[in-house]
């Protein structure tokens, strides 16, 4: 009997699928990656080579892989076939088709998004087994680039964050004998100008899956348009194969601006790297250091990689100056760091925010407030490990205008009182909400009342970052990921 048979007893594809034991699986494929990491720390790219091998062709890596396309927010979202897995019948029949052999990639639905600056982003969404494809050589290839990653590379890697990337970037520009010039560096469309033939080399994974994913093309206005160069955004591997394109610049700033000794003196060029996606920032010593040595050598790094930096993006600028990064404005005032919610962070969110209040003018107050809620919460907790304070009551000042303002057209002929207490009410110490009971007789202790989240009842509480060098597939640092996990949030208020 076969893993498949021993696991799923049961005839019907339906019922097989409900029976798989997916702590089961977890636990076998955390055990090859596991093997891969550490074949990957000695240097066995033969043994990396060959439990790659295992796990993509293993039911349970096929099973995991299956389960992620058709559990995450794409699920509904077809390719350029029209099909979806949208039954556990489906789902598990699809195990069957991760297949090696054979298999052939169709073109990607190109489909574009709005980007803050107006222009569109473009989109290439595969097809679910192509997704699923992904998915599982994903696996296979996650355990090698976390082994081999940049240490202050934070995005689109597990167990990282934002908020990692922040704290680190505190940590290096907060001294006073800290760095004081920074280099913001952008990458001119990284995703759509990575060389093909680069990743062919250098990618560890399945060069002839790979080729195949990166040759496919897409599809749009019916017409199919080859791919030279880049990989789609949109694709569950993508993420990953930048990262590790990208990957070996910090090393390479490391080894050439050590600590020199110049004439008896010591010499700090004070070099430091932080990484979020394809956003970066290097700090330095002096401004012509960044201009004249640095900024070269990565741009040298990138032309090998097919990537420019982007020229209208790419500056170097003073601490006391200021810059952004991430959604957060770096400045040091008086020779002390603050890291606050940026002006153009901040901006953007009033707009969605008043938009939703505009679109809703009629709406219900009740539907209006679970509307609104997530969007402010999502935002306020983003901010909340840093000086975000006063922009919490900004913004707190700024939803109560755009809301009054949307009650006084709902009743124009009715006096603020009257408005005032039919949408707001007011608890503990002077402090008014805007729910929808505030009109009603109902008891103010009621869980189900829908009440407008107030940003300024968010504590600002001191994150604590990852330990950069901390591997998730590593069993050493098992132990350090589950602590984190469970004192996450424990931190107290500054």
């Amino acid at each position: 009997m076969n893993v498949e048979q021993s696991m799923c007893a049961a005839s019907g594809p339906e019922t097989q699928w409900e029976q798989i034991d997916w702590s089961q699986c977890e636990l076998k494929v955390r055990r090859l990656q596991e093997r891969i990491v550490k074949a990957t720390q000695e240097g066995r790219h033969g043994k990396v080579k060959a439990l790659q091998w295992l796990l993509t062709h293993s039911f349970h890596g096929r099973a995991l892989a299956v389960k992620r396309v058709t559990h995450n927010q794409g699920k509904n979202t077809p390719g350029v076939d029209g099909a979806i897995w949208s039954t556990p019948a489906s789902r598990y029949k699809a195990i069957d088709t991760l297949r090696r052999r054979g298999y052939q990639p169709q073109p990607l639905r190109r489909v574009y998004i709005p980007k803050s600056n107006g222009k569109l982003r473009p989109l290439g969404i595969p097809t679910m087994k192509d997704r699923a494809m992904q998915a599982l050589y994903l696996l296979a290839l996650l355990p090698v680039a976390e082994t081999t990653a940049d240490p202050n590379s934070y995005g689109f890697r597990p167990k990282r964050s934002t908020a990692d990337a922040i704290e680190q970037c505190f940590t290096v520009l907060a001294r006073k004998i800290g760095p004081q010039w920074v280099l913001e560096g952008d990458i001119r469309g990284c995703f759509d100008n990575i060389s093909h033939a680069w990743m062919l080399t250098h990618i560890p994974t399945d060069k002839e899956v790979l080729k195949k994913w990166l040759k496919a093309g897409f599809m749009e206005n019916r017409t199919l348009f080859p791919t030279e160069a880049g990989t789609p955004q949109g694709g569950i591997i993508s993420p990953t194969l930048a990262n590790l394109t990208l990957d070996g610049l910090e090393r390479l700033l490391k080894e050439t601006f050590r600590k020199k000794v110049i004439r008896g003196q010591c010499y700090r060029p004070k070099v430091n790297f932080v990484r979020y996606a394809d956003d970066f920032i290097i700090t330095g010593c002096s401004k012509e250091l960044l201009e004249d040595e640095v900024k070269p050598l990565v741009e040298q790094f990138m032309s090998e990689r097919g990537l420019q930096l982007s020229p209208e993006k790419t500056c170097i600028t003073h601490i006391e100056q200021g810059f952004d990064f991430l959604g957060q404005n770096l400045r040091k005032y008086g020779g002390k760091l603050l890291i606050t919610p940026s002006k153009k962070n901040m901006h953007a969110f009033l707009e969605k925010v008043r938009g939703e209040i505009r679109s809703n003018r009629t709406s219900k107050q009740e539907y209006l407030i679970r509307l609104l809620n997530p969007i402010i919460r999502g935002w306020a907790y983003y901010h909340r490990h840093i000086d975000a304070g006063s922009a919490y009551r900004k913004v707190r000042m700024a939803l109560w205008y755009s809301l009054w303002r949307w009650a006084t057209r709902r009743h124009p002929n009715k006096s603020p009182s009257w408005i005032l207490h039919r949408y707001w009410d007011c608890f503990g110490q002077r402090k008014w909400y805007f729910d929808a009971l505030a009109s009603s007789h109902a008891q103010r202790s009621r869980s189900n009342v829908a009440r407008l989240v107030d940003p300024t009842d968010i504590a600002i509480r001191r994150y604590v970052k990852v330990k950069s060098d901390a591997n998730p597939f590593d069993p050493l640092w098992r132990g350090y990921f589950e602590s984190r996990k469970r004192f996450r949030g424990a931190h107290p208020r500054r």
